[in-house]
């Protein structure tokens, strides 16, 4: 499972970082570099969204448990 979320990761930083190079290109066509960079993007939040929702099904299937924040004495 932690597998699965670091490459989840790692896509959505790789997408973040394409919507970069899109952005940050200096050809001719603005309109075609704003059409790249925002399917970069919602590709991006696609991403959250299913990784998000993996965590969640996994959460209730029981294959991970939340462990919580340490606590100090009362």
């Amino acid at each position: 499972m932690k597998i699965l979320v670091a490459l989840a990761f790692l896509a959505i930083i790789a997408s973040l970082g394409s919507a970069l190079f899109f952005m940050m290109r200096r050809d001719g066509n603005d309109r075609q570099r704003g059409r790249q960079m925002a399917r970069a993007l919602a590709l991006r939040v696609g991403l959250s969204v299913v990784l998000f929702l993996c965590l969640l099904a996994a959460w209730k299937l029981g294959y991970i448990q939340p462990t919580g924040l340490p606590v100090g004495p009362h």
